[in-house]
C-alpha cells in the first residue's frame, strides 16, 4: 500500500497549475498502473483516468481534480510549495495547492488501492478519473468534449469529494443545489493614455476602473432580493505601468456566482449595465470589452443518491460525524461529468482543520481570522485524520453501489 502521508507531502511540494499538471498526471498514471488499472492519459490535455472491471454490475465514477493555484505559499510546513510557472499570460507565478486537490488525489489512489484490494467484495466496474483545469478552464467539460464517455465506460453515478477548513473527520452532503453557479469575466476599459502631468489630455482609465469597483458592490446589495444568493467579487484589478503614466486601459477580472438563472441573469445585467454606464460617464470613446471565461453550472446532488451516501456515511461514521453544510457559494465543475453522462452526482464536503483549533476559534467568534480558508496561502489541512476520512468516504461510497 501507498505512504499516502509521503505521497501527499510530495504533491504538495510540487503543485502545477491548471492544464500544467505533466509530473502530477504521471505520478497518478503510473500508480494506477501497478495496480492493474487500464489508464487512459491525455484526456482533455492533462487528465488520467483507470478503469478495474471486476464482474458484471454498475459502473460507478469516482473524481479528484489535480491543479492548483496561482498563490504565494505561507503556512510554514516543511513540505511547503517553493514552486512557480508560467501562467496563461506569461507571467511568472508562484503556485500553491491552496484548495486542496492534493488531498483529494491522494484520498482517490487511496480508494483505489482499498477497492483493488477488496475485489473479491464487490462487483462492477470503478472509473478513477483525474480531472485538470478545475481552477481555470473547466477541465470537466474539456474531458467530456474531448471523448471521455467515447474511452472509458459511462458511469451509473459520479461521485466524490472536496477539502474544506471544517474539522477534520467530519462529513457532509447536501441534496439539491449544493454548489454555486459561476460567471467569470475579464473586462476591459478603454481610455486614453497620456502624461501623468496632464490629465486633460487623457481619459483615465483607472478613475474609471475604480469607480465601476466601488459602483459594483450595489449589484447584491441592491438588485438581488435578501431571500436570495449571490456574489460579485472583483479578484483583479491591473492597469499601468508608471506612477506618471495615465494607462490606456484597465483590465478587470470579476466572478459571479448564483444559484438560480433568474438570478443570475439579473446580476450579469447588473454588471453588464453598470461597466458600461461608468465608462460613457468617464468620457470613454470606445465601449468596454466583456470576455467571459469560466461558467460553471450550479452543483446539483440527487437528492435519492445523496440519501444513500448519507446513510453509508452514518453507518461507517457515526452520526456524529455528518452535518449538512447547505448550499455553499464556491462552484465546482463536477456536475458537468455527471450531466454529460445523464446519471447522479454525490459530492461532499470532507473536513480538513484541526479539530480542536477549530473548536477554540469558533468559541472564540475567529473562525474568519484562526481558521484559513481554501484558495488562502496559509490553507494546509490536517492530513491526518482528513486523508484517511476521505478514503474510507470513496470507499463505503461507491461500495454502495457495487456492493
Amino acid at each position: 500500500m501507498t505512504d499516502l502521508e509521503a505521497l501527499y507531502r510530495d504533491l504538495h511540494s510540487h503543485p502545477e497549475l491548471s492544464f500544467q499538471e505533466h509530473r502530477t498526471s504521471g505520478l497518478i498514471a503510473e500508480h494506477l498502473r501497478e495496480l492493474g488499472l487500464v489508464v487512459t492519459t491525455g484526456i482533455g490535455r492533462t487528465g488520467v483516468v483507470g478503469v478495474l472491471e471486476n464482474g458484471a454490475g454498475p459502473t460507478v465514477l469516482l473524481r479528484a481534480d489535480m491543479d492548483a493555484l496561482p498563490v504565494l505559499e505561507d503556512t510554514g510546513l516543511a513540505w511547503a510549495s517553493t514552486q512557480t510557472s508560467t501562467d496563461d499570460t506569461g507571467t511568472v507565478v508562484p503556485v500553491m495547492h491552496a484548495c486542496g486537490h492534493d488531498i483529494h488525489i491522494t484520498c482517490l489512489i487511496g480508494a483505489v488501492e482499498r477497492l483493488a484490494a477488496e475485489r473479491g467484495e464487490w462487483s462492477g466496474t470503478l472509473v478513477a478519473l483525474f480531472q485538470p483545469g478545475e481552477e481555470h478552464g473547466g477541465g470537466a467539460q474539456v474531458m467530456v468534449e474531448d471523448g471521455l464517455y467515447e474511452k472509458v465506460p459511462r458511469p451509473d453515478v459520479v461521485l466524490g469529494q472536496h477539502v474544506t477548513p471544517l474539522p477534520a473527520g467530519m462529513l457532509g452532503a447536501h441534496p439539491g443545489a449544493a454548489m454555486a453557479a459561476v460567471d467569470t469575466m475579464e473586462i476591459t476599459m478603454h481610455g486614453r493614455g497620456g502624461h501623468g502631468s496632464r490629465p486633460e489630455t487623457t481619459i483615465d482609465p483607472v478613475v474609471m476602473a475604480a469607480a465601476t469597483v466601488m459602483r459594483l458592490q450595489t449589484v447584491v446589495s441592491r438588485e438581488v432580493a435578501p431571500q436570495d444568493t449571490s456574489v460579485v467579487t472583483v479578484g483583479s484589478l491591473h492597469a499601468g505601468t508608471a506612477n506618471n503614466i495615465i494607462a490606456a486601459e484597465a483590465r478587470l477580472g470579476v466572478s459571479v456566482r448564483s444559484f438560480n438563472e433568474e438570478v443570475r441573469a439579473r446580476v450579469l445585467s447588473g454588471v453588464e449595465r453598470i461597466v458600461t454606464a461608468e465608462a460613457a460617464a468617464s468620457g470613454a470613446t470606445e465601449p468596454p470589452t466583456i470576455e467571459f471565461g469560466e461558467q460553471y453550472p450550479v452543483t446539483v446532488n440527487d437528492p435519492d443518491a445523496t440519501a444513500r451516501v448519507t446513510a453509508v456515511f452514518a453507518a461507517e461514521f457515526g452520526e456524529d460525524a455528518l452535518f449538512d453544510p447547505g448550499a455553499l457559494s464556491g462552484s465546482e465543475d463536477v456536475g458537468n461529468l455527471a450531466t454529460a453522462a445523464g446519471v447522479p452526482l454525490v459530492y461532499w464536503i470532507l473536513g480538513g482543520a484541526d479539530p480542536e483549533k477549530y473548536r477554540a476559534a469558533a468559541a472564540a467568534g475567529a473562525l474568519e481570522t484562526d481558521i484559513p480558508s481554501n484558495h488562502s496561502p496559509h490553507f494546509a489541512p490536517l492530513s491526518q485524520p482528513t486523508i484517511d476520512t476521505g478514503v474510507r468516504a470513496l470507499v463505503v461510497a461507491a461500495r454502495e453501489w457495487l456492493s
